[in-house]
């Protein structure tokens, strides 16, 4: 029998197969970041290999990247292609109303910026991460922030309900630093019933550059199951 670890392996990359079929020759591709996103970013390879699919990605962060530079995919940036035909990436947690939280790879600002040059959006991950409300089982929510700003910006979460954490690096002393220079707050809000009007009152708080609240950003989750995958499909508005 496999152990937990591998079934949640296998559902990311199920949902990630599923997904990388909307990927058509030509195409320019965003390419998201994080365990389940790397799985995307492989498939895509393996397709260029046997079936000299000819696309190009916009990295969402230097991991990304390299994995990308890794699996033959020729990398672009967004200056000479404003505009994506489909990102793939994933997420840390997913409604059914596909209101996610995504940031726990620190690259939200990135994603959130690609995801909305996009015309399609899609979202891979395991099962494990469907919930009910944005917040549960103690799901943090990441928040990108000038490192100026650090301490009014925690002030301000405190008044919104909610319990800030600043992330630290691993294997250093200090905090987490994105690709961009800022840091990241961690923010324990509990169930969020209205995931988009707090999302607005965390992001116009002075010095925070990103939320990692992604409301009406996404057209299609691939969500792997023990019995395959399941589609979830919303029309942006």
């Amino acid at each position: 029998m496999k152990d937990n670890t591998d079934t949640v392996t296998l559902e990311k990359k199920t949902a990630a197969i599923e997904a990388v079929k909307h990927v058509q020759d030509g195409f320019v591709v965003g390419l998201g970041s994080g365990s389940t996103a790397a799985y995307a970013i492989e498939a895509l390879g393996e397709r260029i290999k046997t079936e000299k699919l000819n696309i190009i990605g916009v990295p969402t962060s230097y991991q990304a990247f390299l994995l990308a530079v890794e699996c033959g995919i020729q990398v672009t940036t967004l200056d000479e292609h404003p505009t994506i035909d489909v990102t793939i990436d994933g997420a840390d947690q997913l409604t059914p109303e596909l209101f996610l939280i995504k940031g726990g790879g620190a690259a939200l600002a990135r994603e959130k910026i690609v995801a909305s040059a996009s015309k399609l959006n899609i979202i891979i991950a395991d099962q494990q991460k469907k919930v009910t409300l944005l917040g549960e089982k103690n799901q943090f929510v990441p928040i990108e922030v000038i490192p100026f700003a650090i301490a009014p910006v925690r002030k301000k979460i405190v008044e919104l309900g909610g319990k800030p954490v600043v992330r630290e690096s691993k294997g250093k002393l200090g905090p987490t630093i994105t690709d961009n220079g800022n840091v990241v707050i961690d923010v324990f809000f509990g169930e969020i019933k209205n995931p988009a009007e707090l999302a607005v009152k965390v992001k116009m708080t002075p010095g925070v550059v990103e939320t990692g609240f992604f409301v009406n950003l996404t057209d299609i989750a691939y969500i792997g199951t023990d019995g395959g995958v399941q589609k979830i499909s919303h029309i942006r508005k």
